[in-house]
């Protein structure tokens, strides 16, 4: 069985891979719907704890990385035409 540290290691080896920076054209047709979940998922899984920073996979990914991901969720919504609809959501999720 294989350790968190182990799966981690190899988690960074596959992206080391050369070519694994090289940009791709992804033709993406989703719909508004998924694209808001999507951009719900990313935002959530880049939010890190403090009890959670040393573990899991996502723990050795650099933050431009991160960063990166960010960028493209927000394009997604930008594209589909609902940031403003994501941001009035936001802010109702933190009303609560």
């Amino acid at each position: 069985m294989l350790t968190t540290n182990d799966v981690a290691k190899v988690y960074d080896t596959i992206l080391s891979i050369p070519g694994m920076n090289d940009t791709v054209k992804i033709d993406l047709r989703i719909s508004r719907k998924n694209v808001l979940l999507l951009n719900h998922v990313i935002e959530r899984g880049l939010v890190v704890k403090d009890d959670e920073k040393n573990e899991g996979l996502l723990s050795n990914i650099p933050n431009e990385n991160l960063e990166e991901l960010k960028i493209i969720a927000d394009q997604y919504l930008e594209k589909a035409g609902l940031i403003e609809l994501n941001e009035k959501l936001n802010e109702l999720g933190k009303a609560k």
